[in-house]
Formats: structure tokens, sequence, C-alpha cells
């Protein structure tokens, strides 16, 4: 797991109940240091992490970010730990992959695959993995780096036609 305040690895985790909420902390060692003099000076009255009334009002607006498809909001989430649906990783993907990053180390997929996994499916998860890596390139304007993915993306569609089995019509009268 990585600091909340910095991108070290954490070796202090502190989990505080404020105001009726569940707040996990985790900090590099000089972020700890950091946090239990400022803990000690104001005697627990605010969160040293929560520095400014901005962020707290920021964090206030998104817990009221909703899923248009499932309606959990943001706040739920953070207190269940649970999505409601598949499109919540769309609508809260700028504050899950924060997180996942800080619990996973990474965003993506590095393990074991199924041996039974069709070549098919790892080929379209590749596929999609380019053609978002191609929309943030576009986005950001990277128009040469959006040509080099284009043309992953089309020997990829060409290798995945010349893979996929012949269609059969029905002879049965």
């Amino acid at each position: 797991m990585k600091c909340g305040r910095c991108s070290k690895p954490a070796v202090l985790h502190i989990t505080e109940l404020r105001q009726g909420e569940v707040q996990a902390i985790h900090l590099c060692e000089g972020c700890a240091k950091d946090y239990l003099s400022h803990s000690q000076a104001s005697k627990g009255d605010g969160n040293p992490l929560l520095e400014n009334e901005t962020e707290e009002a920021s964090l206030e607006e998104l817990d009221q970010k909703t899923c248009p498809n499932c309606g959990i909001a943001f706040k739920e989430f953070r207190s269940q730990g649970r999505l409601g649906c598949p499109h919540d990783y769309v609508v809260f993907e700028e504050e899950i992959l924060p997180l996942l990053e800080n619990i996973h180390g990474d965003t993506t997929h590095l393990g074991k695959v199924p041996v039974r996994s069709p070549q098919a499916s790892q080929l379209q998860f590749q596929l999609i993995k380019l053609r978002n890596e191609l929309r943030l390139c576009i986005e950001e304007e990277r128009y040469e780096d959006a040509a080099r993915v284009r043309d992953s993306i089309r020997e990829m569609e060409e290798m995945e036609h010349q893979t996929a089995p012949p269609t059969q019509a029905d002879d049965t009268p």
C-alpha cells in the first residue's frame, strides 16, 4: 500500500472514527511522524490529511456523486466498500483508480489467467485496453502516439478476424 500523502510505501495504517465515519489513513515513515506530531499538538481536533475547508467541501460534493444506472452514491461506496453495478467503474473512475493503485500497486491485472480462457477473450481485453489508450492519446492531443495505437488496434482486429472460426450455414431442410 502507498502513503496517502506521497507515493512511498505505507508503514503506518490508522483507522479513525470521526463524526461517525470510519477513516483509514495509510502513511509512510516520514508522513507518519509529521501526522503524529500534528495530532498530538492539536489533540485530535482535526484530521491533518484534510488541511483546509475546501478539501472537505470537495469531499462532501464527491460523496453526493451518484451512478445514473444503479443510483449508488460515492459515499455509500466509501462506507460499504462495494459498488452497485459495473457502470460505477466508469462513473467513479477518477476516484477508484487511485484507490486501486494504493491497494494493489497497479490498476491492471498482472496475475495468472485461467488456462481455459479462450484466446479470443484475451484478445478482446487487449483491444479494449488499446481503445482506452487511443481515447486518452486523442484527449491529450498526442496524435503520433494515437496513430501508433490505432495501427496496433487494426493489426489486432485483423488477427481476431483470421483466428475466428468460420460460421457454417445450417444445411438441414
